[in-house]
C-alpha cells in the first residue's frame, strides 16, 4: 500500500465518524428542544425524530416543528387549581375542629 491509499482510507473513516456524528446530533435535536422548553410531550417528539431519521428523515422536520409548537399550560393551571382546593379543605378543616371544640365547651 502506498501513501495515498492510507491517506484515502484514513479520510473516508474520519467522513464516517463526522457523518454519524451528524445524524446523531440531527436525531437527537428534536428531542433536546422538546426538553429546553418543558415540552409534555418531550420523549414522544424524541422518539418521533428517531424513527423519523430511520425513515429516510421524512418525519424528522415535523418532530422538529412539533417540538416548536406551543403547548397549553393545563398542567400548570390545574396544579395551581388543585392547590388552591387543598387550601380550601384546610381551612374548612380547621373551622370544623373549632366548632366541635366550641361545641364541646358548650355541652360541659
Amino acid at each position: 500500500m502506498d501513501f495515498a491509499t492510507l491517506f484515502a482510507w484514513f479520510v473516508m473513516g474520519l467522513l464516517s465518524l463526522v457523518v454519524v456524528a451528524v445524524i446523531v446530533g440531527l436525531g437527537s435535536l428534536p428531542g433536546q428542544v422538546a426538553k429546553a422548553r418543558s415540552h409534555p410531550h418531550a420523549e414522544a417528539i424524541n422518539v418521533a425524530s428517531w424513527i423519523g431519521l430511520a425513515c429516510g428523515g421524512i418525519l424528522w422536520p415535523f418532530a422538529l416543528i412539533w417540538a416548536y409548537l406551543p403547548f397549553s399550560s393545563a398542567s400548570t393551571s390545574e396544579s395551581s387549581e388543585v392547590d388552591q382546593l387543598r387550601q380550601q379543605v384546610a381551612t374548612l378543616e380547621a373551622e370544623l375542629a373549632a366548632l366541635k371544640s366550641a361545641s364541646t365547651h358548650a355541652s360541659s
